[in-house]
Parts: C-alpha cells; structure tokens; sequence
C-alpha cells in the first residue's frame, strides 16, 4: 500500500471511532475535574484511546482471531455482548439522543415540553425527533447504497476541519478560571478518568473493527498475515493520534467552560454552548447538521453491522427483519434520555470492560503461555468474576465487604486479580493436567 493508502486507511479507522457520541464525554469530564484535569484527562486517554490503540494491534497480532482460544459458548456470548453493547442497548441509540442534545434542541422553542405515554413522562421533542430519526436509519440500513458512502466520504474531512477549528479556537479565545474538582474526580481523578473512558466503548468497538479492517485489507490484495498487521498498526497509531487531539482540547474546553457549563447535565450542552456563544447561529447550525450527519452514519453501521451479526448467528431471522426489530428497539430505548442512559449503561460497562482488557492482555502473552487456551479461559474468568461486583457496586448495591482490596472503592477490583492470575499463568508448566484444556 502507497503513503496514502495507509494515510487513508488511519482517517478511516479514526472516522470509526470517532462517534459524534464521544464528543460529549470530555467536556463533562473536564468541567467535573477541574484543577485536577491532567490527572482526569490521563487516565481517560487511557482507556479511551490507548485501550483501543492496544486492542487493534491485539487484533493484528491474533490476525483477527482474538477469541479463538476460547470455547465456542465463550467467544459466542462475549460477541453478542459487545454488539449488543455498541448496538441497541447503548451506543446506537445514543447516537440519536446526541443529535438531538447537539443538532435539534438549540433551534427548538420549548425542547423541555413533556407528554404522558403509557404512564411515564416523554419529552414530546425528542420522541419526535427519535422516531423520525430511526426511521431515516432503517430505510438507509434496508437499502445501503452509495449514497450513504459518499455522505461519509464528505463528512468526515468536514468533521475533522471542524475539530481542528474547534480546538484551535479552545487555544486562542480566552476562557474562564479552571473551577475546582467536583464529586469522585476530588480525591481519585486518574482512576475516575479511566472509569470514564469506558463510556466510549472503543475498546470493544476496537475488537470488532480490527477484524472488520483485515477484511478490508484483504479485499484491497493485502493478503499477506505480516503485511496486514503492519498496515493495521500504523492505521491504529494515526487514528490514536486523532483521538487524542480531539479528546485534550474538548477536556480543556469543559475545564474553561465558566458560565457555559452552568446548568448543563452533559457535554453535549457545553459544546453547543460554547459553539453559540463564539461562533453565533452560523457556527451553531454548521455544528449541528456534521454531528446530526455524523450520528445518522454511525447509527446506520451500528444498526447494519448489527443485522448482519445477528442473521449469520440465527439464519432464520432476515437481514430486513432484524433491521427492523433493531431500529425500533433503539428509537424505544433512546427515550430514556441522554444522561439517564448513560448512567445506566456505566454498570454494564464497569462489567464487561475488564473482560475486554483482559482478553487484550492474554493476547499478547499467548506464545508466552505454556498453555494458551488454559490460561486465556482463567484470567478472562477471573476479569468477568470481579468485574460483576464492580458493576454491582456502580449499580448501588452494597460491596462493602470487598473494601479491603485494592482499589475496589474506586471501581477497579478486578485489575490487580486479573494480573496476578495472568502472571501466575506463565508460570503453569504445560505437562500439568492436560484434561483441563479439554
């Protein structure tokens, strides 16, 4: 492949992850984390973009088959999980609620209007919006065709002029006093910034795209494993490079938000805000119609991807069947609002995280393992054991009684456990009861 293949190739991987979902996530976070932003900011760039660097080159190194050495029902119920995760559960239907919160509500009179459904409260204009929203999805997803490709081959130098004009503008105009940390982000800002990178999920999504990358390779003539995984890695290191940018500069615009932030319940208000205040309607308008574009994208790959998945896992159910189910199940859970979904995807996440760090870790030791498939299965294990009780704890119950180990109050339990059983691991000599790699 050419400089600008592999350049290309990079932007790709970068528009891959770059959801207009992770836009919110930073400038929440550094207006919560305040004089302690560095600390915040670091342990975000850790799982929100070295996590998903890691895991393409996992990806690469495995030549896409990063869960083969665990048993079918394992690697099975692991996928579902994630697409379930970055599809109708959480990730697609965000999409939808940060169009709404970025694209719609600042040229909406009374956004705040609710209604009674069924009993429950539903705010009038983002079940509008949502409903019309998904239904633009599932044509597009009932019938892809270039129209779809060429909005996204537009879009996405649009959007990083836009980030780039963003960020720069965050260097240049003054803004307010850092104000001082806030809530967890007082006493545990590095570990609060690592917890908050999950909300990303591009740590799962990197498991999947890595193998979604090879196939492209593939179909471009790299067929060669040693080539594939030297042009997936230098995609992964430029898409790294992006994210990173992108993730400072939105962490110093929440940090320096001031009176832009008040009142705001998520990042997305402090960006538009931000946008409104600096830029005027003009600025507003351009940032609305590339992140609603944006979103529209994502959601139509989340919701194909999807389809596609789950057809190849039960043949029995259409491809146009499942694009239907999935779009409604995403248009119904989007009404739940942006920040309630958010907090309630956190538990499933502080759940499943652990389990695709691990699953990242064990990839790298494999030839170091005197018994790979032994070992994968115990520390992924040992990853999803722990992990539940971070969940749980996340969720509000009571995990008191799990208060002596290391850093269990702040919601990694699992960390020190899944390295220690992964260390242990190439220490098994391979004579050792061969029946339980059975």
């Amino acid at each position: 492949m050419s400089v600008t293949d592999t350049l290309g190739l990079g932007f790709m991987t970068f528009a891959f992850f770059l959801g207009a979902g992770n836009l919110i996530f930073p400038p929440f976070a550094g207006m919560l984390a305040g004089e302690n932003m560095s600390f915040a900011m670091f342990g975000f760039l850790i799982t929100a973009v070295g996590m998903p660097l890691i895991g393409l080159i996992a990806v690469a190194k495995a030549n896409g088959k990063v869960m083969a050495l665990l048993p079918a029902f394992a690697a099975t119920a692991l996928a579902i999980a994630i697409y379930i995760i970055i599809g109708p559960a959480f990730a697609a239907p965000r999409t939808a609620l940060v169009a709404f919160e970025i694209g719609a509500r600042p040229f909406i009179s009374n956004p705040d209007a609710l209604m009674m459904l069924g009993g429950k409260e539903f705010s009038i204009a983002q079940l509008i919006y949502t409903l019309v929203f998904f239904s633009i999805v599932m044509f597009l997803s009932l019938f892809p065709g270039k129209l779809l490709d060429s909005v996204g081959k537009i879009l996405t130098p649009v959007l990083i002029l836009l980030l780039v004009g963003l960020a720069s503008s965050v260097i240049i105009l003054p803004g307010a006093e850092v104000n001082l940390p806030v809530g967890e982000y007082i006493n545990s800002p590095l570990t609060k910034g690592i917890i908050e990178g999950y909300n990303t999920m591009d740590t799962l999504a990197s498991l999947m795209f890595g193998m979604l990358i090879i196939d492209l390779l593939r179909k471009k003539g790299v067929n060669d494993a040693a080539d594939q995984t030297k042009y997936l890695v230098r995609a992964a290191f430029i898409a790294a490079g992006g994210l990173a940018f992108v993730y400072v500069s939105l962490f110093y615009l929440g940090a320096s938000a001031g009176d832009f932030a008040i009142g705001a319940d998520n990042g997305g208000q402090i960006l538009t805000n931000y946008v409104t205040h600096h830029f005027g309607n003009i600025g507003t308008l351009m940032l609305s119609t590339v992140v609603t574009l944006a979103c529209l994208t994502t959601a139509v790959g989340l919701v194909t991807a999807c389809s596609e998945f789950f057809n190849e896992l039960m043949p029995r159910l259409s491809y146009k069947l499942l694009v239907v189910l999935l779009s409604v199940i995403c248009a119904t859970v989007a009404n739940v609002g942006l920040s309630q979904l958010i907090s309630i995807s956190i538990p499933v996440l502080m759940t499943i995280y652990p389990v695709a760090i691990a699953l990242v870790l064990v990839t790298f030791l494999t030839e170091r393992f005197a018994r790979p498939a032994f070992s994968h299965r115990v520390v992924l294990s040992v990853a999803l054991f722990f992990g539940i009780f971070d969940g749980l704890q996340t969720a509000g119950m009571d995990m008191s009684f799990l208060d002596f180990m290391p850093l269990h109050v702040e919601g990694m339990a699992w960390l020190l456990p899944t390295a220690l059983t992964a260390i242990v691991c190439l220490f098994i000599p391979k004579n050792l009861d061969q029946k339980a790699d059975a």
